[in-house]
């Protein structure tokens, strides 16, 4: 359901890194949340990084929504990138199992498996 890859950058370098190559590929950068800043303003001891990022390729937000518009629940997809005991990692839930556990219609499946293929690629770069 979730995929994740480890990299040996710092966690600047890999949300300079990810922004690059959202964009690269097609896809817009709608927001990012700071989630480890936002928790810290609200005195919670977080101690770790995280920042999400609302990515969406218009073109295929389209699609889904064409189908079935309750789906705009689901978007836009999101990218993480965070650490975890010392470790960066970038991640984000699997395209084709969510969509398939929210759809059973064969159209949503064929593009959830184009943006998860895009998505591959844009952790592969940015680790």
């Amino acid at each position: 359901m979730y995929y994740t890859v480890e990299t040996k950058k710092t966690f600047d370098e890999a949300v300079t890194d990810l922004e690059q190559t959202v964009k690269a590929n097609g896809f817009g950068v709608l927001h990012i949340h700071n989630l480890g800043a936002t928790l810290r303003s609200k005195g919670i001891n977080f101690t770790e990084e995280c920042k999400v990022f609302e990515v969406c390729n218009p073109g295929q937000a389209f699609k889904v929504l064409s189908v079935d518009m309750r789906l705009n629940m689901a978007l836009p997809c999101r990218i993480s990138v965070y650490t975890e005991n010392g470790n960066v990692k970038i991640g984000y839930i699997e395209p084709i199992k969510m969509l398939g556990a929210l759809s059973n219609d064969a159209s949503l499946i064929e593009i959830a498996k184009e943006v998860e293929s895009s998505m591959i690629k844009m952790v592969t770069d940015a680790s």
